[in-house]
């Protein structure tokens, strides 16, 4: 092989690196912004799900515990909603202008998974669900809940699905000795109790 040969084959191979790491760039910057946004997603729902069961917990459809119990929990989980500086304006609607009690904050993660556990407490017994929907407002307060409920589980699959994929180009060998990444923080999946109340219809689904 002669030296214009080698010098050709060096410089494909440098053109072949440099385009794949700027694909590679290219591929990181939009797996991050669909990270940021599918989470941006998730903490709206998971905001969406806390104010209808705090508004199902000052209803008077539940019994006089599960509404303390709903409604402690759905405050704690709007509490550490805003503690990540996420803008619950549809906690607004919680009726007659009830403030959350005075509590120190939890973390999310934490919250969202003890509110998920007191829900599946309260509604686990379809009679119990039964009566609640009896009751004005309940049956518009459990399809409400129902509906945010279910995005709450699509908006944290395709979050950490994002996750993922990002986790796992940042992984590569290449991609962490040239530090395509820069400073940015390592993603992380949302990992929440979302498992769903055993009596509580789903959206679409028939009685």
């Amino acid at each position: 092989m002669t030296w214009s040969e080698v010098a050709v084959l060096v410089v494909a191979v440098v053109l072949l690196l440099a385009w794949w790491l700027w694909a590679a760039a290219n591929r990181l910057d939009r797996l991050h912004r669909k990270v940021a946004a599918t989470r941006a997603t998730l903490e709206n729902q998971l905001v969406r799900r806390a104010s209808v069961a705090a508004e199902l917990a000052a209803s008077a459809c539940l019994d006089p515990v599960s509404s303390v119990l709903v409604g402690e929990t759905a405050w704690s989980a709007l509490e550490a909603g805003l503690d990540l500086g996420v803008d619950p304006t549809t906690a607004q609607a919680v009726a007659d202008g009830a403030a959350p009690p005075a509590r120190d904050s939890v973390p999310r993660d934490l919250a969202e998974s003890d509110l998920s556990r007191t829900l599946r407490t309260v509604l686990a017994d379809a009679e119990d669900v039964a009566e609640i929907a009896a009751a004005s407002p309940g049956s518009e307060l459990l399809e409400a809940l129902a509906a945010a409920w279910y995005r709450v589980e699509l908006s944290r699959r395709f979050h950490n699905e994002a996750v993922a994929q990002a986790q796992r180009l940042r992984r590569k060998a290449l991609v962490r000795a040239v530090r395509l990444a820069g400073r940015a923080p390592m993603p992380e999946t949302v990992e929440i109790d979302d498992t769903w109340p055993e009596a509580l219809r789903r959206p679409g689904h028939q009685a």
